[in-house]
């Protein structure tokens, strides 16, 4: 089975770096991975290197990128991403495209695999975000998709209320919870040393994303967030850049600003890597911001979170993740209760709702077991 792999994030990449291993390794598939989006931009880290450097071949690349990041220019990326799309499976002709999570660019290639034809395999389907254009992205995603592979079975229920067949939504658990078992932790000293930047005894790992449904949430919850975090000068700050969304320029920025007046207490990275990031997680304070790793993520890890705003609400949440304000007051009073408890592994508010053990291999047991060529035939399942 030839199984395209999209991937346009080095988070998403990290999700899947794992699963890219199980269809590498495995005689019954072939791997082709396709590169878009933020992997191939400087200005994000052009973290396709990264990819090459864990030793996965790159079948093709798109690009789709423009410089700026309004509502139009976003639009128009996702416009060279329905056309890079359509040429490269033209190109690689797959059996199956394997999309994951939210974004505008799986949405280009989502679409383009549908007028193609071609089965799409969906993972993280069935997740409801209040707070970005990415919840109707994701459901669009789920509806041109055959086969889903959603991250609890509260999703499962979504999707199948959603008109899916009850046979082809798996709830496999989440592949960063996952990768969070298995990926080797760097130590907080090796960590320190690949970065260059001493993180003391004590530190935050930040990321705010654009908040792409409110944009005045969005200016005023970073100004707010870096505001708070100045009441914590004894806690240094590990800060990677937001997602190449609508306005993310602005936000980065406004982060470039701020550690120029703080450099020695904050580090601002456009991407800190699969590992790298994940060994952030496990020795930092606390995660600060408004990203999906530390709502499925961190848990795994016995780290709290303070998540802020409406981008993540609606998500399955661990105990341990604590939703506040967009504002400092909000903001400051969360991190003031978070980081006054004494928290251990043992803790049961780290149950992590996503954790489906062996996500990866159970992906590959089920497509072994498919045949295509029924899952190409949808029928909208009517609960009625």
């Amino acid at each position: 089975m030839k199984v395209c792999v999209v991937t346009g994030t080095r988070a998403e990449y990290g999700l899947f770096y794992w699963l890219l291993k199980a269809l590498n390794d495995d005689p019954s598939f072939e791997l082709q991975l396709v590169v878009t989006g933020m992997h191939l931009s400087p200005e994000f880290g052009s973290t396709y290197q990264e990819i090459e450097k864990d030793g996965f071949p790159i079948h093709d690349t798109v690009e789709i990128l423009l410089s700026g990041d309004s509502p139009v220019a976003i639009t128009k990326s996702t416009g060279l991403a329905l056309m890079g799309f359509a040429e490269s499976f033209k190109n690689l002709q797959p059996d199956l495209v394997m999309l994951l999570g939210d974004r505008f660019e799986a949405l280009g290639a989502a679409t383009a695999a549908l007028f193609a034809n071609i089965p799409i395999a969906h993972l993280h389907g069935g997740e409801a975000t209040f707070g970005a254009v990415d919840e109707s992205i994701r459901h669009a995603i789920s509806k041109m998709a055959h086969i889903h592979f959603p991250a609890t079975e509260e999703y499962r229920a979504r999707l199948i209320q959603m008109g899916e067949q009850p046979e082809s939504v798996y709830n496999v658990g989440a592949l960063g919870v996952e990768s969070s078992v298995k990926t080797q932790a760097l130590s907080k000293q090796a960590l320190e040393e690949s970065i260059g930047f001493d993180l003391g005894e004590r530190f935050f790992l930040v990321t705010y994303h654009p908040v792409t449904l409110d944009v005045q949430e969005q200016r005023e919850g970073m100004q707010a967030m870096l505001e708070a975090l100045d009441a914590f000068p004894n806690v240094k700050l590990l800060i990677t850049f937001p997602n190449a969304d609508a306005h993310g320029r602005e936000l980065i920025d406004t982060l470039k600003r701020y550690v120029s007046q703080n450099s020695e207490r904050v580090y601002l990275t456009e991407s800190l890597g699969r590992v790298r990031y994940l060994s952030a997680l496990s020795h930092c304070a606390c995660v600060v911001g408004n990203s999906s790793s530390g709502v499925i993520e961190a848990p795994s890890f016995s780290v709290p979170t303070v998540d802020i705003g409406c981008r993540q609400q609606g998500r399955a949440r661990a105990d341990s993740v604590f939703n506040c304000k967009p504002t400092k007051d909000s903001i400051l009073k969360t991190l003031n209760h978070v980081m006054a408890q004494k928290y251990s592994a043992a803790d049961p508010i780290f149950t992590n709702p996503y954790d489906g053990g062996e996500t990866s291999q159970q992906i590959i047991e089920i497509l072994k077991a498919i045949d295509l060529n029924d899952v190409g035939k949808k029928i909208f399942n009517d609960l009625n």
